[in-house]
């Protein structure tokens, strides 16, 4: 846990930015991120860095003043794990004081909470309305809802329905919604099917989400969304008119990713469009500063959904 911890403060504290996220919403892929900020020290760090987005994971399981595990809580710590130094209340206390006290805008820091079980998830909603300015403060809820590429069967995924009765709890936070993934170093074979995405838009609309109208960002693998361009602009024509849509890549190190039909799928869906999360030596090869695609992308998304 501790090397995992080092090497992200590493990395966050290497990728400081003089802009805060408000002025990078004309290019979400300059966001930066720290994750898996699951420990008090290295949320009081992460505090005092230029990082933009704090990723964190919420689990039930008990802080470990807790000796005899008497109180099972919402906690900051990625399964396996069932005890952490920081529980999700005194997370939201600590960065809603920061925020609330930064005298710079640039400065201020949103949260993408990974909620890893939908316990998890509805023993935390009480405590988000009470401790968080959501309608301040970038928000994100996120969770995997639905199975996904590469038959991946050993991850379960958050029930949607009871995700979505509790997420309408907190209003307009940005729902950070996607499917579970089986990727790696060695795969070279899979995308987004046509099955997934229709399964996506169908629990989204038969859950009122569309209706409810909050921002949703699909949390897309790298080396799978390089191959499912066509179907991600089909995903985004969807539920344009409902939904303020963005896409954000992410990668585990090592995964098998092809640069260049990235780089094609984040011009296609647009820098405005798509966050970049991704390991820092992969996004130095996207070389997101040049638009190699400025010629094959002059047509916007939005037109692209003409031909759906």
């Amino acid at each position: 846990m501790f090397r995992s911890i080092l090497i992200n403060l590493i990395l966050v504290l290497a990728s400081g930015s003089s802009i805060g996220i408000a002025d990078a919403k004309a290019n979400l892929t300059k966001v930066t991120w720290a994750h898996a900020v699951n420990d008090a020290d290295f949320l009081t760090r992460v505090l005092e860095s230029d990082t933009q987005f704090i990723e964190a994971d919420i689990s039930l399981g008990y802080l470990i003043d807790d000796v005899n595990k008497e109180h099972e809580i919402p906690i900051m710590a990625h399964p396996p794990s069932v005890e952490s130094n920081l529980s999700l209340e005194t997370f939201l206390k600590r960065v809603l004081q920061f925020n609330r006290e930064a005298n710079d805008s640039t400065k201020l820091k949103g949260i993408k909470l990974d909620f890893k079980s939908i316990g998890a998830f509805e023993r935390s909603i009480d405590i988000i309305r009470a401790g968080y300015d959501m309608a301040k403060f970038d928000t994100w809820i996120n969770a995997d809802i639905l199975p996904g590429p590469v038959e991946n069967t050993a991850t379960i995924p958050v029930d949607p329905s009871r995700f979505f009765t509790a997420a309408r709890r907190l209003g307009k936070a940005t729902l950070s919604i996607g499917w579970t993934t089986r990727w790696g170093p060695d795969f070279t074979d899979g995308s987004y099917t046509d099955a997934q995405v229709d399964a996506m838009v169908n629990v989204i609309q038969s859950n009122n989400i569309d209706k409810a109208g909050n921002a949703i960002t699909f949390p897309v693998r790298a080396g799978i969304v390089a191959k499912s361009v066509t179907n991600m602009i089909r995903l985004y024509c969807a539920l344009k008119d409902t939904n303020d849509v963005t896409f954000t890549v992410w990668s585990s190190a090592n995964d098998s990713v092809d640069v260049e039909k990235l780089r094609e799928f984040i011009f296609t869906a647009g820098l405005d469009r798509t966050y970049v999360d991704v390991p820092e030596d992969l996004h130095e090869k996207l070389h997101l500063e040049t638009n190699a695609f400025e010629n094959t992308c002059k047509k916007t998304l939005q037109a692209r959904c003409v031909d759906f």
